[in-house]
């Protein structure tokens, strides 16, 4: 009876191996292999035009570092503008001081990818992010909480951005 079991055992790994290496070839990563050069080059041409507000002054600076880390200059081929919406929410009310314990820090932006001589466009697209922090009574503890929020999610959202951006390159070419 254990021979049955061990056959039907080594059938099921056979036909695993099999699906794997049929469909190995399907998948390749977007920034490696021969076009990832190219995607990584075209990245980095990337200008990402001055974002208003503080938070937009975070998520310039995360995009500008996710586009081009390397801060290498590489000829501008595009622009890169983006609207950005902020919005604080109080889930959380302390019941008895009748004050907010946690905020989340909403931010919701819209980006518009376009040729640098022609303006034609290339990609539009949104992203979202959101990060929460406790409140205290303490105003400046209050006040670095909410900034380290608003850090941590322009960066989140600088990746969601760089990730959609690739994505639009890669139908492009």
């Amino acid at each position: 009876m254990s021979s049955f079991k061990d056959n039907i055992f080594r059938i099921r790994l056979a036909f695993a191996m099999a699906s794997v290496l049929v469909t190995a070839g399907c998948f390749q990563p977007m920034l490696a292999g021969p076009s990832g050069g190219a995607l990584v080059e075209e990245l980095r041409s990337i200008k990402v035009q001055p974002i208003n507000d503080r938070i937009g002054h975070y998520l310039g600076n995360e995009l500008s570092f996710a586009l081009n880390g390397s801060g290498s200059d590489v000829q501008e081929k595009y622009k890169l503008f983006i609207t950005l919406s902020q919005k604080v929410q109080t889930p959380i009310i302390d019941t008895v001081s009748g004050r907010a314990s946690a905020a989340n820090v909403l931010i919701d932006a819209e980006y518009r990818l376009v040729e640098s001589g022609t303006n034609r466009q290339i990609a539009t697209g949104s992203g979202f992010s959101m990060a929460s922090y406790d409140r205290t009574a303490q105003r400046f503890a209050n006040l670095r909480a909410a900034r380290d929020a608003e850090i941590s999610s322009a960066r989140a959202l600088a990746e969601q951005i760089r990730v959609r951006l690739a994505v639009d390159m890669t139908r492009r070419h």
